[in-house]
Formats: C-alpha cells, sequence, structure tokens
C-alpha cells in the first residue's frame, strides 16, 4: 500500500500543487487569475490530503473510509464551479462577483449536506467502497454528478468558445488546460459510471495530469498572461506600437514593434512596473506626474487622453493615446499605443517652411504693388498742392506790390484774401487725401508682420479698398462700382488691413481676369449687405468665369489661373485668414462665359 502506484502517483500530485501554491502565493501583485488558480490548488492539495490520509490511516485505526469522503468532497463538490469561474475569468480578464454567482455554490453545499447527513438517508452512498465496482449510489449522487461534469463541461467549451473566436485555431497556453481538463473529465465519467474497472483515486490522479498540463502552460507559455497565437502575430505585424498594463500599471501585454522600437527585449519589460521602468529610462525625459495623472483619468472615466512627446534618446516623436480596457463595466487594465509620427513632424515643418517662403514672395509683390500705387496717388495730390504753392506765391507778390498803391482799394485786398484762402482749403484737402493714403498704406505694411484685433467700420473699410486700389483700376481702365445696402457705421470686428488685402487681392484678381481677356471699361461690383447674423462682402466681376479644373481645389491648394506669373498663394491665403482671423468664410459662384462672384461672410456677433 505504501509503495503503491495509487500512492506515488497522489504524492507526485501533491508535491505539483504545493509547487504551484508556493509560486502563486509569492506573486506580489495579485489577479484575479491568480486569486482563482490559489483556490484551485487549495482544493486539490485538500483532496490528496484526504485521500493520502484515507489510503494509510483508514485500515490502522480501522475508521471507515467513507469518513475520509467527508473531508475529500470539500474539494470534490467545489473545484467543479471554480473551474467554470476561472474559465469566465481567463475569457473575460476579470469578473464581478454579484449575488447570481453565489447560486452557482447551492448544489455544492447541499451536496455536502446530504454526503454529511448520508448515515441517515443513504441518498448519496447506498454502500460505499474504494472500488467504483463495488460501490452503490444513491438517488441524489446523479444530481450532483450531472451539476459537477455539466461546470466543467461548461468550462471547456467556454474556453473552446474564446481561443476559436479569437485566434482561429487553438492557442498552446488555452489548448493544453482544454486537454487536461478533458482527460480528467473524461477519466470520472469512466470510473463514475463504471464503464472500466477503476479505484476512486483515479479522478483525483486524472487531475495530476491536468495540473502538470496547467504548469507548462503557466511556466512555458506564460498562461496568466495569456495571448492567441493568430492574434499576437496580428498585432506584432502593424505599425503602432502598444502596451497593455493592469490596475497595478505592470505591463502584461505589448507587441513587437513596441520592442523594436525602443530596442528592447520581452524580458526587460514584461512584467515590470511602467514608472519603475520609465524611472530607469531618465534619457526619455519623461513627466511622470503627467503620465500618472493622465492613466487615473482615464481609469476613472470612459475619456481617451491624447499626448505628443519627443523622445530625445531615439530622437523621434510619438503620438500617444491612452485607453480604458474594460469588458461588462469592470475594469481589466489600460491600453497605450504608440503611433511614431517622426517623419510627419519632419514634413509638416518642412512644409511650413516652404510655406513661409512663398507667403514671403507673396509679400513682397504686394509690396511692390503697393510702391506702385503710393507713387500714383500720392503723385497726383503733391503735384496740386505744388501748383497752390505757387498760386499762393503769386498772390502773396500781387499782395506785397499793392500795399503802397493808392489805387488798390480795400475790396481788392479782401478779394486777394478770399483767393489765398481758397488755395489753403485745396491744399487742406489734397493734404488729408494723402493723409488717408499714407494711414493705409501704413496699416497695410503692419499687417503683413502681425495681426492686431480691434473694430472697423464699413465706412473705413470702403475707403481703404478705394484709395489702394484707385491706381491699379486706374491703369487697367476698371471701374469699381461700390455700394452698401447696409449702415456704414456698422462696426465689423477684426482686423481692418486683413480684411482689405483679401478683398484687394480678389478685386485685382478680377481686373487681370479682365486684362487676360484684353476687356477695358469693364465694371466689378463691390457690394455689402447683411446676411442673417453674417455681413456679406461680394465681388462680381464678368470676365467670363472660373476654369473647371481650379473650381474644386480653389480655396485647398496653391492653384492659379495666371501662370508663371502667378503663385497661386493669394486665394489660399486670403481663405486662411478670413477663418482664422474672423471665424468667417469664402464662397464663390461661377458661370462660364459669365462671370465670377466671391463673397466673404464674416459674423457681426
Amino acid at each position: 500500500m505504501f509503495f503503491s502506484l495509487d500512492a506515488i502517483l497522489l504524492f507526485i500530485a501533491l508535491i505539483i500543487v504545493i509547487g504551484m501554491l508556493i509560486f502563486l502565493l509569492k506573486a506580489k501583485k495579485k489577479n484575479q487569475l491568480h486569486k482563482v488558480f490559489i483556490i484551485l490548488f487549495s482544493l486539490l492539495f485538500v483532496w490528496f490530503i484526504g485521500l493520502l490520509l484515507q489510503i494509510y490511516l483508514s485500515t490502522p485505526l480501522k475508521i471507515s473510509p467513507i469518513y475520509f469522503e467527508y473531508l475529500i468532497y470539500i474539494s470534490a463538490c467545489f473545484l467543479p464551479v471554480f473551474v467554470l469561474i476561472m474559465s469566465l475569468i481567463f475569457v473575460n480578464t476579470k469578473i464581478k462577483f454579484t449575488t447570481k454567482y453565489l447560486f452557482l455554490f447551492v448544489i455544492p453545499l447541499t451536496s455536502l449536506f446530504i454526503l454529511w447527513t448520508n448515515d441517515f438517508h443513504h441518498l448519496f452512498y447506498e454502500q460505499y467502497s474504494t472500488n467504483f465496482r463495488e460501490t452503490i449510489f444513491g438517488p441524489y449522487f446523479l444530481i450532483h454528478s450531472i451539476y459537477s461534469y455539466s461546470c466543467i463541461a461548461i468550462g471547456i467549451i467556454y474556453l473552446l468558445y474564446y481561443t476559436i473566436r479569437n485566434s482561429g485555431f487553438f492557442s498552446r497556453q488555452s489548448l493544453l488546460i482544454c486537454i487536461g481538463a478533458l482527460i480528467s473529465l473524461l477519466t470520472s465519467i469512466v470510473s463514475t459510471f463504471g464503464i472500466l474497472d477503476l479505484s476512486i483515486y483515479i479522478t483525483p490522479i486524472s487531475f495530476t495530469l491536468e495540473i502538470f498540463l496547467i504548469s507548462l502552460a503557466m511556466f512555458k507559455f506564460n498562461f496568466l498572461t495569456v495571448a492567441p497565437i493568430a492574434l499576437q502575430k496580428v498585432v506584432d505585424r502593424i505599425s503602432d506600437a502598444y502596451i497593455v498594463i493592469n490596475e497595478n500599471n505592470t505591463i502584461t501585454d505589448f507587441n513587437q514593434t513596441f520592442l523594436n522600437m525602443f530596442e528592447a527585449t520581452s524580458t526587460d519589460i514584461r512584467n515590470k512596473n511602467l514608472f519603475d521602468l520609465l524611472s530607469s529610462y531618465k534619457e526619455l525625459n519623461i513627466n511622470i506626474n503627467i503620465f500618472s495623472k493622465s492613466l487615473k483619468e482615464v481609469e476613472n472615466s470612459n475619456k481617451t487622453v491624447i499626448l505628443e512627446k519627443h523622445f530625445d534618446k531615439i530622437n523621434k516623436y510619438f503620438h500617444i493615446e491612452i485607453n480604458r480596457i474594460e469588458s461588462k463595466g469592470n475594469f481589466l487594465g489600460t491600453l497605450i499605443l504608440l503611433k511614431d509620427i517622426t517623419q510627419h513632424t519632419v514634413d509638416m515643418q518642412t512644409i511650413k517652411d516652404n510655406q513661409d517662403m512663398l507667403v514671403e514672395k507673396e509679400r513682397l509683390a504686394s509690396l511692390g504693388q503697393m510702391i506702385g500705387g503710393i507713387a500714383h496717388n500720392l503723385k497726383t495730390p503733391i503735384m496740386s498742392i505744388a501748383g497752390a504753392a505757387e498760386g499762393l506765391s503769386d498772390l502773396i507778390k500781387e499782395y506785397d506790390s499793392s500795399v503802397e498803391d493808392s489805387d488798390v482799394t480795400a475790396e481788392d485786398h479782401h478779394e486777394i484774401a478770399k483767393e489765398m484762402q481758397e488755395w489753403i482749403e485745396k491744399t487742406k484737402t489734397h493734404l488729408s487725401y494723402m493723409s488717408d493714403v499714407i494711414t493705409a498704406i501704413k496699416g497695410q505694411a503692419v499687417a503683413f508682420s502681425e495681426q492686431t484685433a480691434s473694430g472697423f467700420t464699413v465706412r473705413e473699410l470702403i475707403n481703404y479698398v478705394d484709395i489702394l486700389m484707385k491706381h491699379e483700376l486706374k491703369n487697367a481702365l476698371i471701374n469699381l462700382k461700390t455700394q452698401a445696402n447696409i449702415d456704414t457705421s456698422t462696426v465689423v470686428n477684426g482686423n481692418i488691413n486683413s480684411l482689405v488685402q483679401v478683398i484687394n487681392n480678389i478685386i485685382s484678381n478680377s481686373i487681370q481676369a479682365y486684362q487676360a481677356k484684353g476687356k477695358t471699361n469693364e465694371d466689378i461690383n463691390f457690394t455689402i449687405y447683411k446676411e442673417g447674423k453674417n455681413i456679406i462682402f461680394k465681388i462680381e466681376d464678368f470676365a467670363g468665369g472660373l476654369p473647371a479644373k481650379v473650381q474644386d481645389k480653389l480655396f485647398k491648394e496653391m492653384v492659379t489661373t495666371k501662370g508663371k506669373n502667378g503663385t497661386g498663394l493669394g486665394l489660399f491665403m486670403s481663405y486662411s485668414n478670413i477663418k482664422a482671423h474672423f471665424s468667417g468664410n469664402i464662397k464663390y459662384e461661377t458661370q462660364k462665359g459669365k462671370g465670377t462672384s466671391f463673397f466673404v461672410e464674416i459674423p457681426l456677433e
């Protein structure tokens, strides 16, 4: 008996169970899967101890073997339920224990009560023996067996369904435990129903094989952090890196992209605390406090936290997304996605640099155009002022010579004074015009370097446009017809110089459209009106319309209809300007063979 095969196998199983318990109990941070395995191995420990006590003490102490069953069946009744719970946790990572789970223990508790009182009713055993063929089971034993095997079967089916759904074929971890569970289930059925002549010890011995397979899955394939093989192959091939951390901030999963990105190995990061790992990589220059705050924010809500970070050590830029992982309201862990945006960042900087160059080119072109306008706009009033100065000079000489002339009457002196006053008034008018030109030009020059938000009236805008476009319109022999269907004292919020630049650019495009067709003495209508809560600045020409090839991308790309003479930046920048600085919009309507209308819409409130 001491060296029987049954006893030897039970001792081996007991040693394995004790080893598993020590391994699990030594884990610093235990998740639900750890805890349910501790319960399973504890139940097996009780089972094996009870069986060994039955083998070695029953005969010497003349104790009926059935009384050892009272201890053994504590494990036999509850172990199938915890196998089912283990499969639920395995599939869902974590479950929330509610009242409904207590119903799973009704049959096991009833079974124990009926077994412990078996001497009074024999519902569990009519006749007990350590040999199944000699055992006569009571009517309740069938209920107990069906329930126990159902729990194990449902757990196995659930595991199989999970692995097929997620992997397409069995992952090695799940396959090992399923084979072990099936072996123990089939062995128990064969022995219980007397299909083969087996002892009662065959059931726990079959669990020995299951324990061995579970151990193999745990140590060789990291069973407690299981990932289906096919799924792992997929995530290893995606370009974005990711890591998964549990509620204790321990790294439980990652893909090969993450390892390649940071030149690490799986042993460097698996089961490591994320913050301990970050602290050891000080060269990454990560603010741990901000990162910790982001993780807590995600853990307590369904919000996605997005960060952008430059890692100095590897000289890369990353877009980081932190997301909560949950199942049926239970927090399972945190998914951290890292997208390498280094090339995108470099490309955006290159685009910005090129755009700055184009903007500078457009500025210089606009400045050149403005200087030509200044020369023309100031030339006429300067010549008029020079003429007024000459007229005043003649009147001064006339007045000086008439002082001692007795023929000059007082009325003549008044006449001379009146003419001098007229010349001065004319000079004031020209000086006022010159002041307006200088103010408008100064505002446009400042607008090239800075944007200052303020308010301006519709009248001020009309004056600025009229002054700045006068020269270009006159040279092209084009008429600008301005009509304000709104109170000209209406105030528009924003920088007047920016809006003037946009409107002048559209008017210039209309002028050039006429010139391209050799047309003169044509009209451009500049109409201002209110529509809803917006003020509309409409610029309309009759130059034949826009080509179809540029219509769809007019405000999206730097397109031009002027060939090598245009940059295409004007309308592109105008659209961006109105969007950014006025929260407005630019639309257009065009008809082939007729003309084009642009609508600059700006909110008044």
